[in-house]
């Protein structure tokens, strides 16, 4: 045999927290050394097998893929009970038996890899037990093809000799040998200098020869180089919660585990060099060629008069069209379903259409909102015709080669938006339908970030959270939402350079701080690494056959559900699931969906039942009102200050401008000043611009602007002659960043430029904008398609605010934040949202009519301590037989399950009793006792007691028929607000803030909810403290942390230790303070602010709070007499002044002073949320 060697005991970064090797750098390492081939057997998975598989056949060396199974004792229904910390090797064992044993696995063949995938997923699905576990009777059923090993230290065979009981270790070892064949058992030797190696080595070497086993020797891999044991440990730390200068943690012994050369391991087994042989016996002998690119699509089933899918497909297109555009069907539409039908079935996914078809059939049928559309697949007239999308793919020139480019095969991807709640249900009928084992959700794997590794690192090594918070801060800002990695902002590389520009802060500390050194250096160990597995968000693949047939699959149990309610998720992400030519659909859960279902139900049910959001006109001239004045939060993906900003600038007119809105706001377009040359040339502020006269032709709708990647595709089409499906090949290698193929792409337009009679110059000043230009433009076909959601929402805000408010409050019931956000919202309307309503109220938020007005009630179910299912007892009765007359009609009525005292409570310090004349004070201080006599009044009558005498039989001390009287109590503004907050979540009745909020915005230069759209670096906020809570650091410093909340929004206040020695002494729950610091936004979790100043302003409440009118150009004489009106129907203290579109400024004088609380909401009804400010 050779000097070479193939590892084949390989952790990989997909050991989650435990491997510690990249897997470039991993094959790097084994090709670098000469050596042959190299395995995967990651603990208990095959996570990365696709991707190992892939950059092993890059390299040129050979993949052998395999896993590190967990074995259970005997069988893997048994749950042994646990004892002590369940470290990698089972843990502390009960009576001789573990948790789980190690078992390596390696696929020599075909036959091996498809039996490795059962047995992976089999041990998910049957013996998950803290671990996924196989046991003896499944490695009996799935032997076939596999090589086993006797594992490392925590395998079966090792165990027992530690334990002293070596003739069973023989057992186990010949047990294995039996099952998987004389040449495919092999005893595996270790040695990393662990004393336990060493004792047993001899042993197994002894146990291989009884047995008559070939030896092995591996190295347990879990990192590359020896010098990256240190990363590795604080990866164990992460895992563990521990710090790594902790005794008594789980660790690795030594810093033995990396990839040894070939050299190193040969002279480690020097005495054994067979044990190195055989590692190269069984690189010859795996044999395992994957496919990809084949596509596996399940079979649709047909009706009996259609032949195949194609006619089947052709006949339902055929009978849509009809539906969409009559009877006699426009020319230009029979060309393109031709031309489209026949691209599909040449292609062979006609059987996908009718996939899409009857998911999104079902759904309709069965109530489900669904998306009119989204991505690419808006420009095709088959889904148009099929209901699929509900664009006219030819009025909008949404283009088919876009979605389906009959030059490059590919899968389509028809996304599919459904109402977020039903899309378990979508999930279920698929699996009904094509079968439960062949359809997964799709796996998703969160990896460490750059500024979390940082703060990982400073965790396990045992600094403050400061220091690495620190640390962090001085990382670049993001970059398009990812961070630079760390080692590029300490190097320069072209890729990164804004990156390392912005990062010349964190070199300096690395440079001159001896912690920040350390704490980075063990932080690139940890970035990058995965850190857990997780379900898609939207991708569920559909198999012809059995899922295990073509991968792995897995069954994790959660804290709300069981392993057997958990679903099934595939172990292969989702690029592999494609790669097998697996079909890849995305079931998107889309809330607005939620909202607008929900306010279409309630305005047919109160106001309108013929209401269609469907049929709405799209020129609506409220909509585009609403629109142009910018007041879209809850408009869906129009609620940011800037795209409000925008929206003010732009002033849309057509449906066409608010899909141009989406596509114009976004990093790309803004950069080249896009976003606002559109917004400018729309309204006559500038003249548009053509590269040359045919361009009008093509460009005018958009005023001269490639806004979206269908422009390009037209420009290709008009000025070098390209198809449409050559200009969508152009358009995807602008996206490549491949030098060679943009140089034959260049030359291809150009001379395409001449040919046409353009020349040679225009040919290359054109491709020199498309180059530019495609990296980041947008698709019309998506733009469109979520514009229509976007109009929608904006529809129904203008015609039904109060619905549609209360919908979007239902929708964010569980987020505080953002219900905080469209109840301010709510309030700027002029829309009142009361407290929860014991006879208006309902579950969910609710709209209603009250005192001659339009209002919101507070949903019951989101009163803390009150659910859905005490709720429903309540408004069972109270639809039964009438609202409730007093509280001691509704303790007399409801059913006993719902006096809860607790839920009772909860609803009393919501408000919920306010309208029945019970002040909430003296009604906390008798409901336990009322409780109490009303349960024992019905459980005397249950008994027979009352059934002669109904309710004139004594109860206690009183009777029913007395009423005890309920206090004349009740709680102060700052008690009852308080209460509200507890209870809610949030202030409805009033606001702490309620009148100081102008002097406040005074000394603040942000709102709380303006900070994410700040650049890094300080800002000042104000709000009320709540939550207030000291604890000590580990040095045994006081911190302390705190909610601050202003009308709007809210935001985690960190204060250190310094600060709070300076500050600490105003900080307390309620108070009012202006806080000075840093936004720390995190790459998971909420942002959390740290504070460095805070100061507590006096006499706030002395400021009388002035009116700003902000009045356009062309100011009628109409408006006028709205503003009148409303100072006269609102008189106060507040002076009101009127600023012209010039900046001109009039005090309206004695006569213009306004109750500010009472005249702002009208007010910013009549001219728009954005023209009025208080200050």
């Amino acid at each position: 045999m050779s000097s070479s060697f193939a590892h084949l005991h390989v952790h990989t970064e997909y050991s989650m927290l435990d491997g510690a090797a990249r897997l470039d750098a991993l094959v790097a390492k084994a090709v670098a050394d000469g050596q042959p081939a190299l395995g995967i057997t990651d603990h208990g998975n095959m996570y990365g097998v696709i991707d190992f598989y892939k950059e092993c056949r890059r390299a040129g060396i050979k993949p052998i893929i395999g896993t590190e199974a967990y074995m259970a004792h005997d069988h893997r229904s048994e749950r042994i009970a646990r004892r002590g910390r369940l470290d990698d090797n089972g843990g502390a064992a009960e009576s001789g038996k573990k948790q789980y044993y190690h078992l390596t696995l390696l696929a020599e063949n075909e036959q091996g890899y498809r039996n490795l995938i059962k047995l992976s997923s089999l041990a998910f699905l049957e013996g998950y037990h803290y671990k996924p576990r196989v046991d003896w009777e499944l490695l009996e059923r799935h032997a076939g093809g596999l090589i086993a090993t006797t594992g490392c230290l925590g395998g079966h065979v090792l165990q027992a000799l530690l334990r002293g009981d070596e003739e069973d270790a023989v057992r186990k070892a010949a047990r294995l040998q039996e099952i998987f064949g004389k040449d495919n058992l092999f005893v595996e030797v270790q040695d990393h200098g662990i004393a336990n190696q060493r004792l047993t080595n001899p042993k197994l070497v002894e146990i291989a020869r009884r047995i008559g086993a070939p030896l092995l020797a591996t190295n347990d891999s879990h990192y590359v180089e020896r010098h990256d044991h240190e990363a590795h440990d604080a990866l164990l730390c992460v895992q563990t919660g521990a710090l790594m200068s902790d005794r008594d943690r789980f660790r690795f012994e030594g810093s033995e585990h990396y990839l040894k050369t070939s050299a190193e391991m040969r002279a480690i087994w020097s005495e054994l060099p067979e044990s190195c042989d055989n590692t190269l016996w069984i690189a010859e002998r795996a044999e395992l060629d994957l496919t990809f690119g084949q596509y596996q699509l399940p079979d649709f089933p047909l009706p009996a008069q259609f032949a195949t899918a194609g006619e089947y497909l052709a006949h339902l297109a055929r009978e849509g069209a009809r539906q969409r555009w009559g009877e006699k069907l426009p020319e230009n539409v029979v060309e393109r379903l031709a031309y489209e039908l026949k691209v599909i079935d040449d292609m062979g996914f006609s059987a996908y259409f009718l996939i899409v078809w009857d998911l999104i059939r079902y759904a309709r049928e069965s109530g489900i909102r669904v998306g009119p559309g989204r991505g690419s697949a808006a420009g095709c007239a088959v889904a148009y015709c099929l209901r699929i999308t509900e664009l006219d793919p030819i009025r909008y020139d949404l283009l088919f080669e876009r979605f389906l480019n009959p030059s490059r095969v590919s899968m389509p991807d028809i996304d599919m938006d459904f109402d977020s709640r039903h899309r378990d249900q979508m999930i279920r009928y698929a699996a009904d339908k094509y079968g439960r084992d062949r359809v997964a959700q799709i796996i998703t794997f969160s990896t460490i970030k750059s500024r979390n590794a940082v703060r990982d690192a400073a965790r396990v090594l045992g600094y403050e959270y400061a220091v690495g918070d620190k640390i962090a801060k001085a990382m670049p800002p993001l970059n398009q939402g990812r961070d630079t990695p760390l080692q590029y902002c300490l190097e320069f590389d072209e890729g990164h350079a804004d990156g390392y520009r912005e990062a010349q802060g964190l070199r300096d500390l690395v440079a001159s701080d001896e912690v920040a050194k350390r704490v980075v250096d063990v932080a690139k160990g940890l970035e990058g690494m995965k850190r857990s597995d997780g379900i898609h968000a939207a991708a569920v693949v559909i198999a012809p056959k059995s899922l295990t047939e073509y991968l792995p699959i897995q069954r994790k149990p959660t804290s709300d559900l069981t392993i057997d309610e958990a679903p099934i998720v595939t172990q292969y992400e989702m690029h592999g699931v494609e790669e097998l030519g697996l079909l890849k659909m995305d079931f998107l859960g889309l809330r607005n969906l939620d909202v607008i279902t929900d306010t279409v139900e309630m305005i047919r049910r109160q106001r309108d039942p013929h209401f269609d959001i469907d049929s709405v006109p799209l020129d609506d001239p409220g909509t585009f009102a609403l629109l142009g004045r910018g007041d879209t939060i809850g408009v869906f993906q129009l609620e940011s200050p800037p795209m409000r900003a925008l929206l003010r600038s732009m002033k849309p007119t057509a449906f066409e401008d608010v899909c141009a809105v989406l596509a114009l706001y976004r990093p790309g377009p803004m950069g080249d000043n896009m976003h606002n040359d559109y917004a400018a040339i729309k309204n006559n502020r500038k003249q548009p611009e053509y590269f040359h006269p045919d361009a009008v032709e093509v460009l005018q709708d958009t005023y001269g602007l490639m806004v979206y990647q269908e422009s390009v595709m037209r420009v290709s089409q008009k000025f070098a002659g390209y198809s449409l499906a050559q200009a969508d090949n152009l358009r995807k290698a602008c996206g490549k960043k491949d030098a060679a193929l943009m140089a034959r792409e260049e030359q291809s337009f150009v001379s395409g430029c001449e040919r046409a009679g353009y020349g040679r110059d225009l040919g290359q000043y054109l491709f020199g904008v498309i180059r530019k230009f495609a990296d980041y433009a947008f698709a019309k076909s998506h733009a469109f398609g979520y514009g229509l959601v976007t109009y929608q929402t904006a529809y129904l805000k203008a015609h039904y605010p109060v619905e549609y408010t209360a919908c979007l409050l239902t929708s964010v019931k569980g987020n505080y934040d953002k219900a905080a956000v469209h109840l301010s919202d709510a309030r700027a309307m002029g829309i009142e949202v009361m407290s929860p309503d014991i006879n208006m109220g309902r579950s969910d938020f609710e709209a209603v009519t009250a005192g001659g007005a339009r209002r919101i009630v507070f949903a019951l179910s989101a009163v803390r301590n009150v659910g859905e299912g005490l709720v429903r007892l309540i408004l069972g009765e109270r639809d039964a037989r009438g609202p409730f007359g007093s509280f001691h009609d509704f303790a007399r009525r409801v059913p006993e399950q719902a006096l809860n005292k607790r839920a009772v409570e909860s609803l009393i310090k919501a408000g919920a009793f306010d309208t029945l004349g019970h002040p909430r004070r003296g009604l906390l201080t008798v409901h336990e006792p009322l409780i109490d006599r009303a349960i024992a009044a019905r459980r005397e009558a249950d008994r027979g007691v009352m059934s002669l005498f109904g309710e004139i039989s004594e109860v206690g001390e009183g009777s029913w028929s007395e009423e005890t009287p309920i206090p004349d109590l009740e709680f102060g503004k700052a008690d009852r607000l308080r209460h509200e907050k507890e209870m809610l979540g949030l202030y409805i009745s009033d606001h702490p803030l309620k009148g100081i909020e102008g002097a406040l915005r005074r000394l603040i230069n942000t709102s709380i909810s303006g900070l994410g759209e700040r650049e890094a670096g300080m800002a000042t906020i104000g709000g009320v403290v709540s939550s207030f809570n000291r604890r000590f650091t580990r040095k045994g410093d006081q911190m302390a942390t705190f909610i601050l909340e202003d009308m709007d929004s809210s935001v985690e206040v960190t204060v250190f230790a310094k600060t709070l020695a300076e500050h600490g002494h105003l900080l307390a729950d309620d108070t009012v303070v202006t806080v000075t610091g840093r936004l720390n936004k995190r790459d998971e979790g909420p942002s959390n602010f740290v504070a460095q100043k805070i100061t507590a302003p006096t006499n706030l409440r002395d400021h009388v709070p002035e009116v700003v009118l902000v009045l356009p150009s062309g100011f009628t004489s109409e408006k006028l007499e709205t503003l009148k009106s409303i100072i006269a129907e609102f008189p106060g203290a507040s002076p009101c002044k009127v600023r012209l579109a010039g900046g001109k400024t009039f005090d309206l004088g004695p006569r213009g002073l306004v109750d500010y609380e009472k005249a702002v909401g009208p007010l910013r009804v009549a001219f728009g949320s954005s023209a009025v400010s208080v200050v």
